[in-house]
């Protein structure tokens, strides 16, 4: 049995052009369009999932997905950073941001650790990869950076390698506790 996943980020909202830590915001009408734009470019999948935020269900709605939310899909819990910018919080809490982007295990915002993220997708796809089949997920960013450390067994400090840009598509092929990557589709092939 295998299963051929493909990982979509979402189109692209004001959280995402201010780097403000998910707040469950909208897409903005760009992101829309843009995801209306590419929809005929995924393919068509026996099972479609996406992140329990507005900004993934839009997104999934506007690629023409029947897509049902799933709690382990979500994006990592920001705790009191929620809402706020990137730069305010670097701002107000230096060494907690700092502690934050160099320990995986740090979780300063008293939220979710990127490590315990990384388990959580990794507990839903290697579920998922005893079945057989295409799957569509629309997921938040780091849901997606998740996903491939796990696939690729690699550290979890290798997370803030990897940039995940707005509509691009990760696919994973698997079975038997082992998966393959291809990285880097931007959908509609702009």
């Amino acid at each position: 049995m295998t299963v051929r996943l493909t990982l979509i980020s979402p189109a692209t909202s004001e959280a995402l052009r201010e780097v403000r830590f998910d707040d469950d915001g909208p897409l903005d009408p760009a992101g829309i369009a843009r995801a209306e734009a590419v929809a005929p470019s995924v393919a068509p999948a026996s099972r479609a999932y996406a992140s329990p935020s507005e900004r993934c269900r839009r997104t999934a709605e506007a690629l023409g997905l029947r897509a049902e939310p799933a709690r382990e899909l979500a994006a990592c819990d920001m705790g009191s950073w929620r809402g706020r910018t990137l730069a305010a919080v670097a701002a107000s809490e230096e060494p907690a941001v700092a502690a934050w982007l160099s320990d995986p295990s740090a979780a300063p915002h008293g939220g979710e650790s990127l490590r315990d993220l990384r388990h959580r997708v990794a507990a839903w796809l290697d579920a998922l990869g005893t079945t057989s089949g295409p799957v569509t997920v629309v997921a938040e960013p780091d849901v997606l950076r998740a996903a491939v450390l796990h696939a690729l067994a690699a550290p979890d400090s290798t997370s803030w390698r990897l940039d995940v840009r707005p509509l691009s598509a990760v696919h994973l092929t698997g079975r038997a506790g082992r998966w393959n990557v291809r990285v880097g589709e931007e959908l509609g092939g702009s």
